[in-house]
């Protein structure tokens, strides 16, 4: 199976032209940072496969592995055990633990999500943690966003300030309109 991986790694880089070599890379191949075909300092506009974990500055395409790292900004699907965009994401990310720093435009599926900038879009895992602004919807056993406008259905849902409607056991609104806690329906419009 190695031997497999190595064979096709060294094909890779062989079939590779030097001319797409210049700005964004059509297809990355990892390992473990540092051993990958495309250094981490440069970007993915294609195909990344992370035998273990896989590290670069932009993707824009399909990242699949077992730790996938963007250190800026992310378009297109990460599939992962984790899933690390350090930036801004546009896309979709499936796996155990997904995580965003910057602004989140898409889907989290999976078991912990969290995002830490403005957010929009769907966030669908066993806790789903925003920290600023969401605007969509976040279903899990605990959800939590700073500021919600849309839905959380959940055990457990928690915001700051509540412009929409929360449905589970125990609902938290920090803006207290009309009610600061509810069982069962909490909404603010």
């Amino acid at each position: 199976m190695i031997k497999k991986i190595a064979c096709f790694a060294l094909l890779v880089m062989l079939l590779v032209p030097m001319s797409a070599r210049a700005e964004e890379k059509p297809f990355q191949l990892a390992i473990v940072n540092p051993l990958q075909i495309v250094p981490e300092s440069e970007s993915i506009k294609g195909l990344g496969l992370n035998l273990l974990y896989g590290s670069n500055e932009n993707f824009s395409g399909i990242d699949i592995g077992l730790i996938n790292h963007v250190k800026d900004r992310a378009v297109g699907l990460q599939w992962g055990a984790a899933n690390v965009t350090e930036g801004d994401l546009s896309g979709v990310q499936l796996g155990f633990v997904n995580w965003t720093t910057g602004y989140m435009h898409g889907v989290q599926l999976g078991g912990l999500n969290f995002s830490q900038g403005d957010s929009r879009g769907i966030e669908w895992g066993i806790m789903n943690y925003s920290k600023d602004y969401f605007g969509g919807f976040q279903g899990g056993f605990f959800n939590y966003a700073g500021e919600m406008h849309g839905l959380q259905f959940g055990v457990i849902n928690a915001t700051k300030n509540l412009d929409g409607l929360q449905i589970g056991l125990a609902n938290y609104n920090g803006n207290k309109k009309p009610m600061e806690f509810m069982v069962l329906v909490n909404w603010s419009f």
